[in-house]
């Protein structure tokens, strides 16, 4: 309970962090005199939006991976302890939950593309 308390702290303190650090300006266009200036369009909040989403794309789908594998993994340890024989399919069952945060890591690069 003291690691998911820990791990939830840090994230609610690094993901304003984050955000902060994306927010930055993105340069205006110089403006002539044939071309009469257009009023700045606010960026800051599209990428600071974009980034929370990311990041919440890869946190949630990485603790849900951890989560997955190790109950996964104390399952096997067990099961293989009784029958040494079945250690190949335990490999393959602790190694499907990553495909959860590859599909986070694609959620996000699709949110920060878009």
């Amino acid at each position: 309970m003291r690691k998911l308390l820990v791990v939830v702290l840090l994230s609610l303190i690094l993901v304003p962090l984050a955000s902060i650090a994306l927010a930055q300006d993105h340069g205006a266009t110089p403006v002539t005199d044939a071309q009469p200036a257009a009023p700045a369009a606010n960026n800051n909040s599209v990428v600071i939006w974009k980034a929370l989403g990311a990041a919440l794309a890869i946190g949630i789908s990485a603790i849900a991976t951890a989560w997955a594998q190790s109950r996964i993994g104390s399952a096997a340890a067990g099961a293989m302890a009784e029958k040494p024989e079945i250690g190949g399919t335990m490999i393959m069952l602790e190694a499907l939950p990553e495909t959860i945060i590859i599909l986070g890591f694609v959620i996000a690069i699709m949110i920060v593309k878009m």
